[in-house]
């Protein structure tokens, strides 16, 4: 029962957003995959948990589209680990994700606030 509960309240990420989160994680400055992992996570109230086995491939897809490149760097703790930052392409990716995400939720919005004819408000 603790099992099922634990997942009971975790949202999936619809396809092609864990992409567009990355680079607006990314945006606020360059960061290794946990820092990405750890902001995302508190930025959303702790709701969102980015799962390493699907981070990595998103992050290596973003790499491949030219929207954010990597380099190799010493973290806080004296750790070699590789830090991902947004392109000029990622940054014009990300504002048309974000229009299209916006528009998505207007339309997600006025179907579920939709009062069957007869019914009131």
């Amino acid at each position: 029962m603790i099992g099922r509960n634990r997942y009971k309240n975790r949202i999936e990420l619809l396809q092609g957003t864990l992409d567009m989160l990355i680079l607006k994680t990314l945006q606020w400055g360059p960061q290794h995959g946990y820092g990405i992992v750890q902001a995302l996570h508190a930025t959303s109230g702790e709701v969102l948990q980015v799962e390493t086995g699907s981070l990595y491939p998103a992050l290596h897809r973003l790499e491949r589209q030219a929207w954010v490149r990597s380099e190799w760097k010493q973290t806080e703790s004296n750790q070699r680990a590789k830090y991902y930052r947004i392109t000029a392409a990622g940054k014009k990716q990300l504002a048309s994700d974000l229009s299209r995400w916006q528009h998505m939720v207007e339309v997600i919005g006025a179907v579920m606030h939709r009062v069957p004819d007869g019914e009131e408000a």
